[in-house]
This record gives structure tokens, sequence and C-alpha cells, in this order.
């Protein structure tokens, strides 16, 4: 299991964008669609092979049968980090090795990108969202790799959760940058940024 990017959720996608611009001072590049979850997204690259995504529902999606990923249907309030995902190699076997409700493989594209991601069925990850979502890539470049570099390095992310301890236990994570403790649910990223040391919620 490897950190693989940071998910910026908003009511809407300019929302997400401007908070993550005023926090890191730094411009976010372009993005896309995902068809299957009826939403959009815009991307930075980061330091070290991790990259930054905003995300919102997308105005102009169809209506779904079934729940959004990030648990963007309940979403609502000021832009905040949501989720973080971290990446395997073999999704099915991750999940036979994890506590249930990390969710089932569903498999998405968006232009020429391709992936699986682990998806519970309401969309609500363990730990409101302190659990990270498992995405097993299917490209050969993949994002962290291939976006430009903002200049900004991820120092510190910090999972706050009443079963902080739990999530320690259970995620098979070997980074020093990701620190779980115990609190209110948050989560806080600590940036190297061109303007110096910058916090992101």
């Amino acid at each position: 299991m490897i950190f693989d990017h940071l998910a910026v959720a908003g009511e809407k996608l300019e929302a997400a964008v401007a908070h993550v611009e005023e926090a890191l001072g730094v411009k976010m590049g372009l993005g896309g669609q995902h068809v299957h979850f009826g939403t959009h997204n815009r991307l930075i690259g980061l330091e070290e092979g991790l990259y930054l995504e905003a995300i919102a529902i997308d105005p102009d999606a169809a209506p779904l049968g079934y729940a959004r990923w990030f648990d963007l249907d309940q979403f609502a309030g000021a832009p905040r980090i949501g989720n973080w995902i971290c990446r395997v190699d073999d999704l099915e076997a991750s999940l036979r090795d994890l506590p249930e409700g990390a969710g089932q493989p569903v498999a998405l594209t968006r232009g020429d990108l391709r992936w699986l991601m682990a998806v519970p069925e309401d969309g609500i990850l363990p730990c409101d969202g302190g659990f990270p979502a498992l995405i097993e890539w299917q490209v050969d470049k993949i994002p962290g790799e291939s976006l430009p570099s903002s200049g900004c390095r991820l120092t510190r992310f910090e999972v706050a959760h009443p079963e902080a301890a739990w999530l320690r236990a259970v995620l098979p994570l070997d980074d020093a940058r990701v620190v779980f403790t115990e609190g209110a649910p948050e989560m806080r990223a600590t940036f190297d940024t061109p303007h110096g040391t910058r916090v992101l919620l």
C-alpha cells in the first residue's frame, strides 16, 4: 500500500479549486469527467510521485441510480480534504486482507487513464473517510509520475479520528509522512511550497 494522492471535495469544483489554490499559492491544472460517478476534477502534481485532485459532482452529469464515490452525494459545507487514496498492485488481494467496509472493485476510466477503485456500496469509507480509498492503476505511467510538479512537497499528512488506533493497526502502510491521531474527524496536510510552509485542510 503506497500513498497515491489526496482528494479535496467541494460542493462545486470551482470552490474546491479555489480552496487548494489559496492554501498552497499555486495554480491547479486541468482534469476531466468521471462518467460512472458523475463527477469532475482538476489536478496538481506534487513532489515525490504524489498528486492532489479537487473533485465535485458534475452539474452536467446524468442522474445516477447508485451512490457516488467519496460520499459526495452527502457533501456539504466548505471545501476540505475529503479523502486520501493509496495504490496497491492487486486490489482484490488487498481487499481480502482488509476489514469489511473498504469497498468492492469498480472499473473506471478518464481519458487515457484506466484503473480499479475500491468503492463501498453506499460510497462511505470507514472512519468518515479516514480510511483510504484503494486504487489499482492499469496504465504504464500513473498521474503522480506524469503530472508537472507544482513545486509543492507533502511533509506531513495527519488523519485525526476517534478510531485512529484502529486505522494505524489495520493499514499496511509504511510512510513516515502519514500520522494517525485521536480526535475529532479531520485531515490536515502540511506542505513545503515555493511560498514556504503551507497547511491544507
